[in-house]
């Protein structure tokens, strides 16, 4: 699927304070491209549950995308899958959710960069840029400079991730990312609207 370079935002849930369902809505709301579930600790049949409920709140032009278990995407109709390194081989993956379905691919250097876009994902995501609590094993930070020269080896559209808030999101957006995802500082917000309506703004302006 063709995605456009410059889609801005790009939402993931990750136990968002306010709850899964009202985050989401908040995104759809206010016009997230892509709105991804990531629930890390939880089992097969959370996830699921989680993501059942959610695929009707996340419609019309937010996409909704599982993070990780292709299986997971198929059953529940997803329009996407975010693949980590360590997950199913982005060639069997596609293979298993035909040509329509959303693929993205984390990648953390250069090289991951080269080889992730040799296969012609329809998005990767480039960091972290900054040290993140988000992950258990957190992989190496890229910092800014890492993050210019990652965008400089893509051939497909980059969500810039790790790290990144409303005071990080200026230098990132400076460095030369068109999209970027900013977790804690929706998630943990008492309120992700306000929130989310000032990182869209700050995308808006760069």
């Amino acid at each position: 699927m063709s995605l456009s370079d410059a889609f801005g935002f790009y939402g993931i849930l990750t136990e968002p304070r306010v709850g899964h369902e009202r985050l989401a809505a908040i995104m759809v709301e206010q016009g997230v491209a892509f709105v991804q579930l990531r629930m890390k600790n939880a089992s097969y049949e959370e996830v699921l549950d989680m993501a059942r409920r959610l695929r009707p709140i996340i419609r019309g032009d937010s996409r909704f995308i599982i993070n990780d278990d292709p299986r997971l995407a198929v059953e529940v109709g997803a329009d996407g899958l975010h693949l980590g390194q360590d997950d199913m081989p982005y060639l069997e993956a596609r293979s298993l959710l035909g040509p329509d379905v959303i693929i993205g691919l984390s990648t953390h250097s250069p090289a991951q960069t080269r080889a992730a876009c040799a296969l012609d994902p329809d998005y990767i995501g480039v960091g972290p840029v900054y040290a993140t609590p988000t992950k258990r094993i957190a992989d190496p930070v890229i910092g800014l400079q890492g993050l210019k020269e990652m965008l400089a080896e893509s051939t497909v559209p980059t969500v810039a991730i790790g790290g990144i808030d409303h005071v990080r999101a200026p230098e990132v957006l400076a460095a030369g990312a068109n999209n970027l995802c900013a977790v804690r500082c929706i998630n943990q917000a008492e309120d992700p609207a306000r929130a989310l309506e000032r990182i869209l703004q700050l995308i808006q302006d760069s």
